[in-house]
């Protein structure tokens, strides 16, 4: 009934004897019984064995926990300006939906979505490979944003697209959604931006503008604090369209799972007026 013969656990009972340095069984022609020792190492192995099943469930209950623990991807726009909402969202409905948030460029997103790294992912580019489904969950716009003291900040009319791919911009690192927004908007007018500083984050691209490192192309939920403070200002621009959505994809192989269809259905839902 314990999947083991009798010769085996013989066996086992004198290692563990020798082990022990004591005698458990007391053995006869007409069969064995245990020793006062025995009878003790019995009461205490209940003990071990009861600890040791225990051991087992909790360490069950964690793997279980952790493959119901949703994995998310999202590039860093969205990251900061729209997933803790969802979050919150979420949690509202199911307290108890389990959620760990990678945060990259929306390459890399992609990326970890195709390697099946994470359940969901989302990003800011301007397109999703085909392999992978895709829902929309907002939209965007990207602005030109500058210091107070510099020449743009005063110009009366808009910037058009030559004097954009002109300039020696502060940009995002490739593979950044809003870098390759904004190279798409200006290689469609057949030129191409010469970047004068390459940044992997958009708060370190906002401190080099501020410290007069030059112009740079972010979202506009990304510097309402600095517009409303003064730090940085906007310069209207004319003859490209800097518009973008935000999108949720995953594997066109798999199919969500509640938490992360939940997580999807809230993004949807709370859609803003201003996305469209």
């Amino acid at each position: 009934m314990h999947g083991i013969s009798q010769p085996a656990a013989s066996l086992r009972l004198q290692r563990l004897e020798r082990r022990l340095g004591l005698q458990l069984l007391v053995r006869s022609p007409t069969g064995s019984r245990l020793t006062p020792a025995g009878q003790s190492v019995v009461g205490w192995a209940h003990g071990v064995l009861d600890a040791a099943r225990s051991l087992s469930d909790a360490a069950d209950a964690l793997r279980d926990k952790a493959r119901d623990r949703l994995q998310v991807a999202a590039s860093l726009t969205i990251a900061d300006e729209r997933f803790p909402q969802w979050l919150a969202a979420l949690h509202a409905a199911d307290p108890d939906a389990a959620v760990s948030l990678r945060v990259g460029n929306s390459t890399a997103v992609i990326d970890m979505v195709r390697a099946r790294a994470v359940a969901l992912g989302f990003v800011e580019g301007p397109r999703v490979p085909r392999d992978l489904r895709s829902r929309v969950v907002g939209r965007d716009e990207l602005v030109v944003v500058v210091t107070p003291q510099h020449r743009w900040a005063r110009r009366r009319r808009p910037l058009d697209v030559p004097e954009l791919a002109a300039a020696r911009f502060v940009v995002r690192e490739t593979g950044s959604g809003t870098r390759e927004t904004f190279e798409e908007a200006v290689a469609g007018r057949g030129l191409q931006l010469q970047p004068a500083l390459e940044l992997g984050s958009t708060a370190a691209l906002k401190a080099a503008v501020v410290a007069g490192e030059g112009p740079a192309v972010v979202s506009a939920l990304s510097v309402t604090g600095e517009i409303a403070s003064g730090q940085l200002v906007t310069v209207p621009v004319s003859g490209m369209d800097l518009r973008r959505r935000f999108r949720a994809v995953w594997s066109a192989g798999t199919s969500l799972g509640p938490t992360a269809a939940a997580l999807l259905a809230v993004a949807v839902r709370l859609v803003r007026p201003e996305d469209g």
